[in-house]
C-alpha cells in the first residue's frame, strides 16, 4: 500500500471480480489506502450467498494490504422511493441483503443513492425512503453497517440532487445516528452546488450540514465532472480536466474535518490504455499540504 501523508485515506472504486477477496491485490496495486467495492454485482438482483471461507479470505487480505476502511456501494437497481409495492418490496429486501453481506465482511458503511419518486412528487417520495430506513433498521439487527445516503445529480424524479431531501430524510426516520452522508463533488457540480473557490466550497458544506447536521459526512467521492454546473449530467471526469477543477480536490484534502473520510474517487478508468486509478489517486496525494495548486499540476492533469 502507498502510504498516505496527513492521513489522506484515498482509494478508488474496486471491482471484486472472481470474489471479493481479489479486490484487495487490485486495491494495492491502483495505490489505495481505502477503498469502495460492490459486495455483488451491482446490476442484478440476484447473488450467489457470500460464504465463510470467503469472508475469511476478504478480512485476510484486509489485513495483508492495509487497506482500510473499505465501504460498500449498494446495487443501482435499488430504489427506495418507489411508489411501485412490488418494487419497493424487492428493493427493500435487496438493500436488506447488501447490509446483511457488508456486516459480514465488517466494513463499516454501505452507500446508496435514496431513489427516485418516479413521479408520485418529493414529499411522497421522501416519505417512502425514509419509511424504507426505518423497515431497514427493524431487520438489519445490532451491530449492522450505517446507511450513506449519497447525493445525486438530480435528473429526473431522482432524489436528493437537492440537500435539502437528505435532511428531510434525516428529520423523519426514527434512528439517524444510524444514518450518515456520502458526498459526491461531480454530482453535487452537477446540481448547482460550487466548490471552485475557498468561499464557495465553505458555503456548500456549510450549506449540507445546515440540512443534515455536522459530521455526518462518512465518506468522499470526489470526482471531476463533464457537465456544466447545474447541467444535471451525472458524468465524471478525471481530476483537472472537468468542470470543476483541482482547487476542489485541495480544499477536500486538506479539510481537518475529513482527515478520517474514505476519499474515493469514481474517475474513468483508463485513458487511451493506461491505467488511470493511480494517475488520479497521485494527484490527490500530491495536493495535501498545499495553499494553492501549482501551475505544473493543473497543466499535468489537464
Amino acid at each position: 500500500m502507498t502510504e498516505d501523508r496527513g492521513g489522506a485515506l484515498v482509494g478508488a472504486h474496486i471491482s471484486i471480480a472472481g470474489g471479493v477477496s481479489l479486490a484487495f491485490e487490485r486495491g494495492v496495486e491502483a495505490g489505495c489506502a481505502s477503498m469502495q467495492i460492490f459486495t455483488k454485482n451491482a446490476t442484478r438482483w440476484e447473488a450467489p450467498p457470500l460464504g465463510y471461507d470467503e469472508a475469511a479470505r476478504f478480512r485476510s487480505e484486509q489485513t495483508r494490504s492495509r487497506i482500510a476502511p473499505v465501504v460498500a456501494h449498494g446495487s443501482y437497481l435499488i430504489n427506495l422511493a418507489s411508489p411501485d409495492p412490488a418494487l419497493l418490496e424487492r428493493s427493500r429486501r435487496a438493500f436488506l441483503e447488501e447490509l446483511q453481506r457488508s456486516g459480514t465482511l465488517g466494513l463499516p458503511c454501505v452507500i446508496t443513492h435514496p431513489g427516485a419518486h418516479m413521479g408520485a412528487g418529493v414529499e411522497a417520495g421522501l416519505a417512502r425512503v425514509a419509511e424504507s430506513l426505518d423497515w431497514l433498521e427493524e431487520r438489519a439487527g445490532e451491530g449492522a453497517p450505517l446507511v450513506c445516503l449519497e447525493n445525486t445529480a438530480g435528473p429526473g424524479t431522482v432524489l436528493a440532487g437537492d440537500f435539502a431531501h437528505l435532511g428531510a430524510i434525516f428529520g423523519r426516520v426514527r434512528s439517524p445516528d444510524r444514518l450518515g452522508v456520502c458526498l459526491d463533488t461531480c454530482h453535487a457540480h452537477a446540481a448547482g452546488y460550487d466548490f471552485t473557490t475557498p468561499a464557495a466550497y465553505r458555503d456548500t458544506l456549510a450549506a449540507l450540514e445546515a440540512a443534515v447536521g455536522p459530521g455526518r459526512i462518512l465518506a468522499l467521492h470526489l470526482n471531476d465532472a463533464k457537465g456544466e454546473r447545474g447541467g444535471r449530467l451525472d458524468r465524471h471526469e478525471h481530476l483537472g480536466r472537468g468542470r470543476i477543477g483541482l482547487e476542489c480536490f485541495r480544499l477536500f484534502m486538506n479539510d481537518p474535518r475529513f482527515v478520517a473520510v474514505p476519499k474515493i474517487i469514481e474517475t474513468p478508468k483508463e485513458d487511451d490504455g493506461r491505467p488511470m486509478d493511480p494517475v488520479n489517486l497521485g494527484v490527490l496525494r500530491r495536493l495535501v499540504g498545499l495553499t494553492r495548486v501549482p501551475a505544473a499540476l493543473a497543466s499535468e492533469a489537464l
